[in-house]
């Protein structure tokens, strides 16, 4: 979970316009450490057999480009270039939202390593699900036995109602790939 080697801090991120989104993500995402060691180590790409787009594997050139360059700031030009591949409503040059950003880059990493014959518990062991998932506990007690039962349910993210003001934000957790409800704003 920590850093198998000290990093510097590495590469910046140049903004082209409207790509705030996309740089937060990726900065968080390069300095995670159990992500940033399983792509530093080469893991995936010496044994990828994806056709075409694979964004660990574009995952694992962007984090290497930031942390092995000397440079002050780079280009993030693979994501970039593969932008509808992690997000069919991502556009280039269009402001878009951070959280459907991660979500759909999550879900991008997590596609790489499904086949069509895994069951639902297999998919959960992933490394994307190693590294970000969590499981939210639901109890049950008995009114008059006072019997319990216990639920756990896998989430890779957690709704959260933040009031500031007068004003609730509202975020919810998705139902399937990219499909995720943009913030309510209520007074």
């Amino acid at each position: 979970m920590d850093w198998r080697q000290r990093q510097r801090p590495g590469a910046g991120l140049f903004n082209l316009g409207n790509t705030c989104y996309i740089n937060v993500i990726l900065q968080c995402l390069t300095y995670t450490p159990p992500l940033a060691n399983y792509l530093l180590s080469y893991e995936h790409s010496q044994s990828c057999q994806q056709q075409g787009f694979c964004m660990m594997c574009t995952m694992e050139v962007h984090v290497r480009k930031v942390l092995c360059s000397s440079a002050s700031a780079i280009l993030p030009g693979a994501v970039l270039r593969d932008l509808k591949f992690i997000g069919e409503e991502f556009e280039y040059g269009r402001q878009e939202n951070a959280y459907k950003f991660l979500r759909c880059t999550l879900d991008a990493m997590h596609r790489v390593f499904l086949s069509c014959d895994l069951d639902v518990s297999s998919q959960e062991t992933t490394i994307v699900h190693q590294i970000f998932q969590g499981f939210m506990q639901s109890r049950v007690t008995c009114l008059s036995c006072q019997a319990v039962v216990d639920s756990y349910k896998a989430f890779l993210d957690v709704s959260l109602d933040i009031r500031v003001r007068g004003l609730q934000l509202s975020f919810k957790t998705s139902q399937g790939p990219c499909s995720f409800p943009e913030p309510k704003h209520l007074s």
